[in-house]
């Protein structure tokens, strides 16, 4: 699903937040990317979407080599791709159902397909019921698990989840700690970026640690973590 090699990527002010960066994640895993703040986990993930370009390496994705992907088929990337934030970018002016009909409208979707596929999604998510909440009347939980079934409307190969529970309480992170796992399940590849080593060690899955812009452990061991 994913291959990197050699990947280098320095910031305008001289700052390199990659360096030398080879990985590879196959189809179906599911990920946990962790270190402190400022070890590149973000730059990470914005070389995956292209929003970044790397200066050194190769990357590709599903057989897409980005630096070779012209700026036109970005679109076509993205949509392998869903994307989830800490601040959960939801359109506070729409409702449950509008915030993600929107977003499949602006890719061309018929209306048919938004009425057809919003109310499944929701329902995925366990918000059924707040389909016409807007997000002001929503928790926070709820608004990371609405950000999340946007997320899902191209039925993306990939999820990357850029600290998606960083503003959560307990148990609304581990509410979307388990439905990340099920969207798991049924295929997805999951790249979860998070410093919350409770977290990471209640998933049971492969962890990749980064510190200063390098991978400095790609680790399982029976289930448990060393971060």
């Amino acid at each position: 699903m994913i291959k990197l090699k050699h990947i280098t990527t320095t910031y305008d002010d001289d700052f390199q937040a990659l360096k030398d960066i080879n990985l590879e994640i196959k189809h179906g895993e599911f990920v946990s990317l962790v270190g402190p703040s400022g070890a590149g986990k973000s730059t990470l993930l914005k070389i995956l979407t292209r929003e970044l370009i790397a200066n050194e390496g190769e990357a590709v994705i599903d057989g897409i080599n980005l630096s070779e992907l012209d700026s036109h088929d970005v679109p076509y990337l993205r949509r392998k791709i869903g994307t989830v934030y800490q601040d959960f970018k939801l359109l506070s002016a729409k409702n449950a159902f509008e915030n993600v009909a929107f977003a499949m409208e602006v890719c061309g979707a018929s209306e048919e397909d938004v009425n057809k596929d919003v109310p499944k999604l929701l329902s995925i998510v366990g918000l059924a019921d707040k389909a016409t909440n807007f997000p002001h009347q929503m928790s926070g939980g709820e608004k990371q698990r609405l950000a999340i079934a946007r997320a899902l409307i191209h039925r993306p190969k990939m999820i990357l989840a850029d600290e998606p529970t960083g503003n959560l309480d307990l148990v609304n992170t581990y509410d979307i700690v388990k439905l990340l796992l099920k969207i798991n399940e049924l295929g997805t590849t999951i790249i979860l970026a998070t410093h919350n080593r409770e977290v990471v060690n209640s998933i049971g899955k492969r962890v990749i640690t980064m510190d200063m812009g390098k991978i400095v452990r790609d680790q399982i061991e029976q289930g448990k973590y060393i971060i």
